[in-house]
């Protein structure tokens, strides 16, 4: 049945992620064709400022043309009116001029007479094409601002919805990077729940089935050999003291009674004190700052932590040495963790740790989810570091002890 709600609850959990992965997939395309348009936009302004620049040069050109051309026509209007007068003179008193005079008069009539006519067309046209490329300069100026303007609420817009669609693509990433723990954390549990039934199966509930061979052993030589009766006691009695010692280590494993009843403190140092009669690498153990009580998860968690970190130190290391810091600051409770040993390869750790290796991911995921910090660093021949950081306040604020 557990198993059963674990599967359910992770295709639950699967589904939901995949989910926030179509929608991350949508919010991602939306800010790319965002960008896109916004990039349109600044296209569209920039040729509509490379137009109304281009028609303003254009008329520029005209207007100095056209001021030419008015100034020719005035020059020439001067000179036509001047050969007319000339003209008329000759005309009135033509007895006093040559043949040859008279015709170079009428010859020069007529050709300022041209040249008038034709400049004053050019001049027409001129004008025709200034007034048209003012009413284009004003609808291009029109056209920019316009532009302009829709640049300007679109970056605003565009601004927001951006941001806003960032701020909602952070979420659901942190959503999705919290879904994740909350699979890892329920097989931690499952994990967890399985050892502990292998535990007890191989443990005390072997030793419960040979107990009640042993009684009813018993109960058939007290009548028939009664000192053989008093042996097989004795050795009753020392299998039940060696599983009520199995039964009180899982119980131990499971939550120490002695973080609730003592604290963090005196519980890890019975933790390394045990350690160090245990094993031969002996662990040094330093406190720092005021001595507090902690919210029960955060001291479970600093606990589950050490309580791996020497394991593995036990276990992995080959070390002779071993440091456990614990400092409590009015904001956070840091605890380093190092050893002198062969150190190792993190990629390789990683590994063996995804099948149940090193339990390092359980010591990240445990820290993540109160929103600490954790740093391991190792390299092969210089021995292990773990820093981690833990704000104290992330429910409630904290009680002196």
């Amino acid at each position: 049945m557990i198993f059963l709600k674990y599967c359910i609850c992770s295709r639950s959990s699967i589904k939901g992620m995949i989910v926030i992965d179509k929608l991350t997939e949508i919010i991602q395309q939306t800010l790319k064709a965002i960008e896109n348009s916004q990039k349109q936009i600044f296209e569209i302004v920039e040729e509509s400022r490379s137009q109304y620049k281009m028609i303003e040069e254009e008329l520029q050109r005209i207007k100095k043309r056209t001021e030419e051309i008015i100034l020719q026509v005035d020059k020439l209007t001067k000179l036509e009116k001047d050969i007319r007068y000339k003209l008329m003179i000759v005309n009135k008193n033509f007895r006093e001029f040559s043949e040859e005079d008279i015709k170079q008069v009428y010859e020069r009539a007529k050709e300022l007479q041209l040249q008038l006519m034709m400049k004053k067309n050019e001049e027409q046209v001129l004008i025709e094409r200034r007034t048209e490329m003012e009413l284009r300069l004003r609808a291009a100026r029109e056209s920019l601002r316009k532009a302009e303007k829709l640049m300007s609420q679109m970056s605003i817009v565009l601004g927001y919805l951006s941001g806003d669609l960032k701020n909602i693509y952070g979420q659901l990433e942190d959503i999705k990077e919290k879904q994740y723990l909350g699979i890892r954390v329920i097989q931690a549990q499952e994990e967890e729940r399985l050892r502990l039934s292998r535990e007890i199966h191989d443990g005390p509930a072997q030793v419960l089935a040979n107990l009640v061979l042993k009684t009813e052993l018993c109960e058939k030589l007290i009548d028939i050999d009664a000192n053989k009766a008093k042996e097989e006691l004795k050795v009753l009695r020392d299998v039940m003291r060696g599983s009520l010692k199995d039964v009180r280590k899982i119980i131990y494993d499971l939550r120490p009674m002695s973080l609730d009843d003592l604290g963090l403190i005196p519980t890890v140092e019975r933790l390394i004190t045990q350690h160090n009669e245990m094993s031969q690498i002996f662990v040094e153990f330093k406190v720092f700052g005021e001595r507090i009580k902690l919210l029960p998860v955060i001291e479970v968690a600093v606990f589950r932590v050490i309580q791996e970190a020497l394991n593995n130190i036990r276990k992995h290391s080959k070390a002779t040495r071993a440091l456990v810091k614990i400092e409590i600051t009015k904001s956070t409770i840091n605890v380093v963790i190092s050893d002198n040993g062969i150190g190792f390869n993190r990629e390789y750790v990683k590994k063996a740790d995804e099948s149940g290796g090193y339990g390092l991911m359980s010591m990240e995921e445990r820290i993540t989810l109160l929103n600490g910090k954790i740093d391991i660093s190792s390299s092969p021949g210089k021995g292990t570091k773990i820093l981690v950081s833990i704000p104290i306040d992330i429910y409630g604020e904290v009680q002196h002890e």
